[in-house]
């Protein structure tokens, strides 16, 4: 069987075990099903996410020209701080940023590597957390807009870490804090104007990802550059593929290729 399309992020479902989907223009792929199946990936184009260019794929999908013009790649995206749609200002696209930066937006604690705080929609929870691979997450704050949550996370980032190590999740050797004694020690640090937007009840939300086998040394695949790979799937976490032999595919990171895949047996 043969899929072939411009790789996206995986979409993702919550479930006793997560599912995992990619989408191709045509078809779409049950990811999960790959688990235990031998697989060939290989890269066959670029197709910037935006123009649809064969262009080399600069960041996030995007070609160098895009990803410097459109608002989908904004700093405010990276740095949610930077928001100022609540301003009535512009950075690229002022009818984007409020549609994106004027919602309800989320702080949370995660359990992936380590202890970790981050911002997202709320629209985009739990898909946020599938994606960083966190086994346990828990919102902490409930803002109306972009930049409060952005300078909640800044207030916070100086406490805990808001990065994830991709390795360390990956091996799965994760080091769990309880979310519910972090929350009531880390919200005395938020900036008051966010006070009243603390949340007062406390919905732990367990994830449990598909993985036969946890790699001990991942590398990573970057198959723009390596053209071709073969191996066997042996689980899924955050948005990577994990193969037998512990090679790593990051489906997001390698956005905007197009590839084919063969499932071979």
């Amino acid at each position: 069987m043969i899929f072939q399309g411009v790789l996206l992020k995986m979409d993702s479902e919550l479930n006793n075990e997560i599912n995992y989907f990619l989408r191709f223009d045509n078809d779409f792929l049950n990811v999960n099903q790959l688990i235990g199946k031998t697989i060939k990936l290989s890269f066959i184009k670029n197709q910037c996410l935006n123009c649809s260019e064969d262009l080399e794929i600069f960041s996030q999908g995007y070609c160098r020209s895009c990803f410097f013009e459109i608002p989908q790649s904004g700093e405010w995206i990276m740095k949610p701080e930077l928001s100022k749609a609540h301003l009535d200002i512009e950075d690229r696209d002022l009818e984007y940023e409020k549609q994106v930066q004027l919602q309800p937006h989320v702080v949370y604690l995660a359990n992936s590597s380590h202890l970790k705080v981050g911002v997202t929609r709320k629209s985009q929870i739990p898909t946020r957390w599938i994606d960083q691979g966190a086994h346990q997450a828990m919102s902490i704050i409930e803002t109306p807009n972009r930049y409060l949550a952005g300078i909640s996370e800044v207030a916070l980032k100086n406490h805990v870490s808001d990065k994830t190590n991709w390795r360390q999740m990956l091996k799965n050797e994760v080091v769990s804090e309880s979310l519910e004694l972090s929350k009531d020690q880390l919200v005395d640090f938020l900036p008051d104007e966010v006070q009243q937007f603390v949340l007062s009840e406390n919905q732990l939300v367990n994830l449990n990802f598909p993985v036969n086998k946890y790699p001990e040394k991942p590398k990573s695949l970057n198959i723009y550059k390596s053209s071709q790979f073969e191996g066997v799937v042996c689980g899924i976490k955050g948005q990577y593929l994990i193969f037998d032999d512990d090679t790593v595919f990051n489906v997001r990171n390698n956005q905007g290729y197009v590839v084919k895949i063969e499932i071979l047996n």
